[in-house]
């Protein structure tokens, strides 16, 4: 089910790519770097997408999709590629889960309620943080306004 749902969220943006076109993609992309992405891409296409599959999410995964669309790749090689790199990312994720399942519900069996109480605090100081940041922020770049114009806006 995984797989399938990527592969569905996979071809949307490969269906936003292939209807934006080159034209799109060169808009967000200086001309080197189009440059450089379209003769990667003719060269290790499948590997452009396939390795990108495999890698956890912090890596930017849709500009790969986005590209292919945008580039016309084939469908079904990008099926292929996109495909057979989650079904690897997840049979390994499961594999490891079905090995570490009993540590790691063991560990938080035995930890939840310090672990709830840390995250919980940890997202209270990180609100109060960015609130304290926030506020800082705006009284820096306050626009300063001469007395002299003060009187000239109030009479406009």
């Amino acid at each position: 089910m995984a797989i399938i749902g990527s592969l569905i969220g996979g071809y949307l943006s490969y269906a936003l790519g292939r209807e934006g076109g080159r034209e799109a993609l060169e808009k967000r992309l200086s001309p080197q770097r189009a440059v450089k992405l379209y003769a990667s891409f003719d060269r290790h296409a499948f590997w452009t997408l396939f390795l990108p599959a495999l890698v956890p999410p912090p890596f930017p995964y849709s500009p790969f999709l986005l590209a292919a669309g945008a580039l016309n790749y084939a469908r079904h090689k990008f099926l292929l590629a996109v495909g057979l790199g989650r079904a690897i990312r997840y049979t390994a994720l499961a594999y490891l889960g079905s090995l570490y399942s009993r540590q790691i519900f063991g560990f938080f069996h035995r930890y939840y309620s310090p672990v709830l109480w840390s995250l919980i605090g940890l997202a209270a100081a990180g609100g109060i943080a960015a609130l304290i940041w926030t506020i800082i922020r705006k009284r820096q770049h306050k626009p300063v306004i001469p007395k002299g114009k003060v009187d000239q806006q109030k009479a406009a």
